[in-house]
C-alpha cells in the first residue's frame, strides 16, 4: 500500500469517528382521528441522522463513562398545533407535535423521543388527506 492510501484510510476512519451527522430533517406525519373525517399530513422537522456510539460488548472490561449509546435527539424544540379538519363537535380536534429547531447526539429521552427503532410502517392515512404545510 502507499503511504498516500494509508494516510487517507488513516484521516477518513478518524474523521468518521468523530464527526456526527444529526441535524434537523423534513419529515411529514400523518395524523387522524376516529371521529374525524380527515386525515391530516403534516409537514415537520424532525432529529434524524448518524450519531457516534461504542460497542458495549466489552461492557466487563470498560468503565461506564466509555459505553456511550448515543442517539440523534432534540437540543432545542418547540411545538405547534394544528386543527384537524371534519371533526364533530364532541371531539377535540387539536394535535400538537414537536417541531426539532436543533439537534444533538446524546441519550435518548422517553418523555419526548420514541427510542425503538419501529419495525412496521404506521405513518399512513386509511382517511382523505388534507395537507397542512408549517
Amino acid at each position: 500500500m502507499t503511504p498516500f492510501f494509508v494516510m487517507s484510510l488513516l484521516f477518513g476512519l478518524a474523521f468518521g469517528q468523530t464527526s456526527s451527522l444529526c441535524a434537523p430533517s423534513a419529515y411529514t406525519i400523518h395524523v387522524e382521528k376516529q371521529e374525524c373525517a380527515y386525515c391530516l399530513a403534516i409537514n415537520t422537522t424532525i432529529c434524524a441522522g448518524f450519531c457516534m456510539t461504542r460497542d458495549s460488548n466489552g461492557k466487563k472490561l470498560l468503565l461506564k463513562s466509555a459505553l456511550s449509546q448515543n442517539v440523534c435527539t432534540y437540543k432545542e424544540m418547540s411545538y405547534q398545533t394544528v386543527l384537524i379538519p371534519g371533526c364533530p363537535h364532541h371531539t377535540i380536534p387539536y394535535y400538537s407535535y414537536p417541531v426539532a429547531l436543533s439537534c444533538k447526539c446524546g441519550k435518548c429521552n422517553t418523555d419526548y423521543s420514541d427510542c425503538v427503532r419501529e419495525r412496521v410502517r404506521t405513518n399512513y392515512c386509511t382517511k382523505p388527506l388534507k395537507l397542512c404545510n408549517m
